[in-house]
């Protein structure tokens, strides 16, 4: 998944940028060796293990077992009440976006219950999903069970994800055109990044990642991102109207200030500096200026990064209520939780999400449990 995203909640210390570099780091060894040594060391260890990590997640990634004998789905078996949804979603509505990056066409449990829980809670919106793998000219989705299953929801979309149109007319246009970007490590995130904060520019609505499960409806939340946690923001979620200045201003910060070689400097570091500059302040807190909300943590981020195992601990239905009644989205930070199992059914956070935002993909997670046990007998 990709996703995208989500979630791009640590950031390293700032290198210099790698293709400018190599003549100045010549200069040095010559006059400085054993320092200039030291840091050639210290500069190729974090590029692999940069590159191994993205290695072993995205090869992880494809390799999730779906445990499905069929990719159709019957919906009335599993969406047996129809969304409320009047004639075709309202353009007024704002249309909510998720986009994955990467050439991945076998979504996920988590994949599949993001695009759910959003069409269940914005039954008036289009739940548009931009994937890069989906061939333009082939109008037909590949056979795999989440596509038959979101296809029972008329209010979603799977279209596909096509870049260089995505960028015309927008300072990023010639950024993404420019090949060497293209082998960064964190490539993917960074090409995540770049999506939002147009698709914010040029059609306004709501962005999410493809981590999030949705409680509430989103639409009232304009012009708004949220807080992850102390001093930073992220851009997981997103909610803005058409060719607001704020997103324009992170278009241009993005080339202006760019740099690949840095988790999150073109995610969550973009978005914080920018709202710094936006509102004149040194510290992020929950506030609102100049027409930009930046949200408490609560409310698209109830559970912190660094506390991601709670979603598998065992949780009470009331301990439930309580912790979640002023949260609209809950962030499940894929990229940490991705390869930690999750019984079904169970009393885990995760789980009780599942079963209530998006209860068509946890039918089919509980009979790909039930399948899997009886293989295994």
């Amino acid at each position: 998944m990709m996703a995208v995203s989500g979630e791009q909640a640590l950031a390293g210390e700032r290198m210099l940028k790698m293709p400018s570099c190599f003549l100045k780091l010549t200069r040095v060894v010559l006059s400085h060796k054993p320092w200039a040594l030291f840091f050639l060391i210290f500069v190729f260890i974090s590029f692999a293990y940069h590159k191994l990590y993205w290695g072993i997640w995205e090869d992880s990634e494809n390799k999730v077992p779906t445990y499905s004998l069929s990719a159709e789905i019957g919906c009335t078996h599993y969406v047996p009440s129809p969304l409320n949804v009047v004639g075709e979603p309202s353009p007024s509505a704002g249309n909510v976006f998720f986009v994955e990056t990467s050439e991945q066409t076998a979504p996920s449990y988590l994949f599949s219950c993001s695009i759910e829980s959003a069409a269940r809670t914005h039954p008036a919106s289009r739940v548009v999903v931009l994937m890069k793998g989906l061939a333009k000219e082939n109008a037909s989705l590949p056979k795999h069970w989440a596509f038959s299953l979101l296809r029972c929801f008329p209010n979603v979309e799977i279209r596909p994800l096509d870049l260089t149109e995505l960028f015309s007319g927008t300072p990023l246009a010639q950024w993404y055109l420019q090949p060497q970007w293209h082998q960064e490590p964190h490539f993917l995130a960074v090409l995540s990044d770049a999506c939002r904060i147009v698709l914010m520019w040029k059609f306004g609505g709501i962005y999410l990642d493809t981590d999030f499960i949705v409680l509430k409806n989103l639409q009232n939340l304009t012009n708004a991102l949220g807080i992850q946690d102390h001093n930073v923001l992220n851009g997981a979620f997103l909610s803005f109207k058409p060719k607001h200045k704020f997103m324009e201003l992170c278009m241009q910060d993005f080339v202006e200030d760019y740099n690949g070689w840095v988790w999150g400097h073109q995610g969550p570091e973009l978005l914080t500096r920018v709202f710094k500059k936006w509102c004149s302040i040194h510290t992020i807190k929950s506030m609102s200026c100049q027409g930009v909300s930046a949200l408490a943590p609560e409310v698209v981020y109830p559970i912190p990064w660094q506390n991601w195992k709670k979603l598998f601990e065992a949780i009470s239905a009331s301990e439930l209520h309580n912790l979640l009644k002023n949260t609209y989205a809950v962030h499940i930070w894929n990229k940490l939780s991705h390869g930690t199992k999750l019984e079904i059914p169970s009393q885990a956070l995760l789980a009780q999400l599942y079963s209530q935002f998006c209860p068509a993909t946890y039918a089919k997670m509980k009979q790909d449990s039930e399948q899997l046990s009886k293989h295994a007998v």
